[in-house]
């Protein structure tokens, strides 16, 4: 089964980089993108991601709490999330992300070998 993440970021210019990235790194992944809560729980209502990586600053929600309304859904709660964040990166966000159900927090700019690496380790540990 080929491997689906869904990259919830409203940065478009992070987007193409870490696709490029993963390109680069010969990642068999499809990519899908979200720009905002509402498009990734748009998204998120038809087809269920291998994994999520999902920064925290959303435009119309914080990432924290988008993580826990996945984790009250019972089709979503046990997909693997990594969080990302170029502004929340002390060690009580990354905290609050861990407690909410996150799998790793990674501060940008994120290096892409370790992003795939754990991002790896995560859907192998779900099998």
């Amino acid at each position: 089964m080929p491997i689906t993440i869904l990259i919830v970021d409203d940065d478009a210019n992070f987007i193409e980089t870490l696709r490029d990235g993963l390109k680069l790194k010969h990642v068999e992944a499809e990519i899908a993108v979200a720009k905002s809560a509402r498009e990734a729980l748009d998204a998120l209502a038809g087809e269920v991601p291998s994994g999520i990586i999902l920064d925290i600053q959303l435009p119309d929600m914080h990432g924290v709490e988008f993580l826990r309304v996945l984790r009250q859904s019972a089709r979503l709660k046990a997909v693997p999330v990594i969080f990302i964040s170029a502004k929340y990166t002390e060690p009580a966000d990354r905290s609050e992300a861990m407690l909410a159900g996150a799998g790793a927090f990674f501060s940008k700019p994120v290096d892409i070998e370790e992003l795939w690496k754990e991002l790896r380790y995560l859907l192998d540990k779900k099998k």
